[in-house]
């Protein structure tokens, strides 16, 4: 696959565009890479696809080498992986929680101890998350607004 890359001037609009011979799950991947870094992921749902904003997301699971998108009321798989989700979600308010989970530290309504040094954080939705104790160092420097 050829990468090509043109330099334009302030007043044209930037494209980011692929062309391909078929869509590929390799192509799927670069669109929602992108779309990430709009605001945006990609995400499946009953055989289709859906835009979802990156703001609406509570937090990213991964299990079974599958990984997905939790909203409000809705769940989307998604082709992205966990690392690669953390590498583009990491500066937009989002952290590690444990190792299959990353949380939208926008949408915690609270934090409360837990045993053996978690703790748990309490969503909007009501949902519990455990953060383990290797990332409530991470947590606390978020909270003071570090990182």
């Amino acid at each position: 696959m050829k990468i090509a890359v043109k330099q334009i001037s302030k007043e044209q609009e930037e494209l980011v565009a692929v062309y391909c011979h078929e869509v590929s799950d390799e192509v799927r991947e670069i669109v929602g890479f992108v779309k990430s870094l709009q605001g945006q992921l990609t995400g499946s749902m009953d055989g289709r696809e859906y835009e979802i904003a990156i703001t609406d997301i509570y937090y990213v699971e991964s299990v079974d080498n599958r990984t997905y998108l939790y909203a409000a009321n809705k769940v989307y798989e998604t082709k992205m992986k966990l690392y690669e989700l953390e590498n583009t979600l990491g500066n937009k308010r989002f952290m590690r929680a444990s190792k299959s989970v990353i949380l939208n530290l926008m949408k915690v309504r609270s934090i409360k101890p837990a045993m053996n040094g978690r703790f748990t954080a309490v969503l909007q939705s009501g949902e519990e998350i455990i953060i383990s104790r290797k990332y409530v160092p991470d947590l606390k420097e978020k909270i003071r607004g570090g990182k």
